[in-house]
């Protein structure tokens, strides 16, 4: 009889198989393993039932032995059948759920009861059809809310208002600034009107006001966002696929709104963006030190913009004015930053300088009418591009509703 050893911890079993000996791990099998296993055992069987042929001839051979070897020849055939049946059980099983992939990638969506996996397969279908330079269905783009005619290489917009609506980097203007999705956007700056000219009581407010109009038109800047793609991704589930896309293109999305509003020395047409670009000429507010210069920016503010101003700073700027104000009490490094600044305070390393303000003025606005998807091939990695093509602009609506906070050079 085979001798069968089970080890609790591993759940290996080793099994006795008359000359040779069989190995197997308990848990989930996989089909590849399977098949390895059967092609493993049938050898064994067909080698047991070679070796019990000869035995049954020559005369030498005791009945003993050959029972030996039938008994073995029965078991492997027994393990051979079970193996087979879990086999056969997997392969119809992973068959059937490749062929439910296949019928909703072929215009199957209307199998699809549940809106929100509808809506996953549609995105599954317009990615992988882009990747493989392949026409999307119908079907898909009318379920992704196209309204254009025959989609085209335009996004739909279901996929333009998710990429730019939950951005996995954090942009942390998003919930303070406004943002909207209209093409050729025209806005008041100011909400409202009195029939008395002179009702708005800042003067900085009412000469930037005649100075620059009392009109904000958002235009158009054109910016690229690449999401790689392996294949590996590509065949994986559609849940998957759509999930690592449009994480990366809303990091993407929500990088470049960070990066135009505090550039530096912001790129040709994009100046009027940054709250630092000299077009805009925001008013800088000194102090002998940032704490001073972030408190005077504050009061420098009209009260119908102090009332809800927010300031935006760098934490490592935060921590080194804690360390100067606390000078030992340790109170200082409990307090929270509106305790201290008497404003609410967002931290973002793209505030070289503190900006200070009512963002509610800070206005981004997409025009997802005209947003392109389209596929590319980085040639250093082999990698595949999903890439889209979207058009934005950043205004900020009045610049008299912020201050930047600068330390002067000398005490």
């Amino acid at each position: 009889m085979p001798v069968k050893n089970m080890n609790k911890q591993t759940k290996r079993f080793q099994l006795s198989l008359g000359n040779g000996n069989f190995q197997f791990f308990g848990g989930s099998k996989t089909l590849y393993e399977l098949k390895q296993n059967l092609t493993t055992i049938g050898q064994q069987l067909q080698k047991t039932e070679g070796e019990l042929s000869q035995k049954a001839i020559d005369p030498s051979a005791t009945m003993e032995d050959i029972q030996k070897l039938q008994q073995s020849k029965n078991d492997l055939k027994a393990r051979f059948e079970v193996i087979q049946e879990q086999h056969d059980a997997l392969e119809a099983e992973q068959k059937a759920k490749f062929a439910q992939q296949a019928a909703q990638q072929n215009l199957g969506l209307g199998s699809v009861e549940d809106p929100q996996q509808k809506i996953i397969e549609a995105k599954a279908e317009l990615i992988k059809s882009t990747m493989r330079g392949k026409p999307v269905s119908n079907e898909a783009l009318q379920v992704l809310g196209d309204d254009s005619t025959g989609g085209g290489k335009f996004l739909p917009k279901t996929v333009a208002n998710d990429i730019i609506s939950e951005p996995l980097v954090k942009n942390q203007l998003r919930g303070h600034s406004t943002f909207t999705a209209i093409t050729n956007l025209e806005i008041p700056k100011i909400s409202f009107t009195l029939d008395d000219d002179d009702f708005i009581e800042d003067t900085e407010t009412t000469k930037e006001l005649k100075a620059t109009g009392d009109v904000v038109v958002f235009g158009r800047n054109k910016f690229k966002v690449f999401a790689g793609i392996s294949e590996t991704v590509v065949q994986g589930t559609h849940t998957n696929l759509v999930s690592h896309v449009e994480n990366a293109l809303q990091s993407g999305v929500s990088a470049k709104e960070r990066k135009v509003s505090f550039a530096k020395t912001p790129k040709t047409g994009e100046e009027h963006m940054s709250f630092y670009s000299s077009e805009n000429a925001i008013k800088e507010v000194e102090g002998s030190n940032l704490y001073h210069a972030v408190r005077k920016s504050i009061a420098d503010l009209h009260e119908d913009y102090r009332e809800n101003a927010v300031v935006f700073m760098r934490f490592q700027d935060y921590s080194d004015m804690i360390e100067t104000l606390a000078n030992g009490n340790a109170t200082f490094y409990t307090a929270q930053p509106e305790q201290i600044l008497g404003k609410p305070v967002v931290f973002t390393d793209a505030a070289v300088d503190p900006v200070i303000g009512d963002y509610s003025y800070s206005h981004f606005n997409y025009d997802i009418g005209t947003t392109l998807f389209e596929r590319d091939k980085d040639v250093k990695t082999g990698i595949e591009q999903f890439v889209v093509t979207a058009w934005f602009d950043h205004q900020i609506k009045l610049k008299s509703a912020f201050r930047i906070a600068k330390v002067t050079d000398t005490p």
